[in-house]
């Protein structure tokens, strides 16, 4: 009998590592569907859906660079300005970096998500990975790093970060492994912002506009 083609020997004989690749997946996303508790009006938790859309602006790319840009502006201390400056900085490169992944891997929203979304822009449709996860992570360590905070309000932070990971799920906006890596990628994010941080010693010319 003539060979088959190599295509088709790989359907009949997957890797060990596209196996698990597929189950992992499969796993995903059932198990995503089944935390959408508030995707919807009639869905289980359908009544706690205001509140996980409270939550969902919080996590929202606008009100921190509006906020962000206030306080730069308003601010009179050198200091602060460069830590708002810094902030501003890694929350562009926030909206950059998930924006050409998701434009890369163009993994759909669940088929349970509700597309009623705040302020959504056309890289929005896709799902991978979560920008609210990401930018939650992101500004966690940033605000642990370099705010004096109380002990009660870096515990209050590292729960806003989990809030909004596991509302992102339960709204049906996301699978968990958006989320999951979602929260990998704004940790790095914060490291590059770290290793690239804006100084008047750096760049005097960006300091000289303030």
């Amino acid at each position: 009998a003539a060979p088959m083609p190599e295509e088709d020997c790989m359907k009949l004989n997957p890797s060990f590592v596209g196996i698990a690749l597929s189950s992992l997946l499969a796993i995903d996303l059932w198990a995503s569907k089944r935390l959408g508790v508030c995707a919807g009006e009639g869905s289980a938790w359908g009544s706690a859906r205001p509140l996980m859309k409270v939550i969902e602006v919080s996590g929202h790319g606008i009100p921190w660079l509006l906020g962000t840009f206030y306080g730069l502006c308003q601010s009179d201390s050198s200091a602060a300005r460069e830590v708002l400056l810094n902030l501003l900085f890694a929350l562009l490169l926030d909206l950059v970096m998930v924006a050409v992944v998701k434009g890369i891997v163009k993994r759909p929203r669940p088929t349970h998500n509700k597309m009623d979304m705040f302020v959504a822009i056309s890289v929005d449709k896709y799902s991978f990975p979560s920008g609210h996860a990401t930018r939650a992570a992101l500004v966690c360590r940033f605000v642990l790093r370099h705010l004096v905070l109380a002990v009660p309000l870096r515990v209050l932070m590292v729960l806003w970060v989990l809030i909004v990971s596991i509302s992102r799920v339960m709204l049906g906006r996301h699978n968990m492994t958006d989320v999951l890596f979602g929260l990998l990628l704004g940790y790095v994010l914060y490291s590059v912002v770290e290793y690239c941080w804006l100084s008047p010693l750096s760049v005097p010319a960006l300091f000289a506009l303030w």
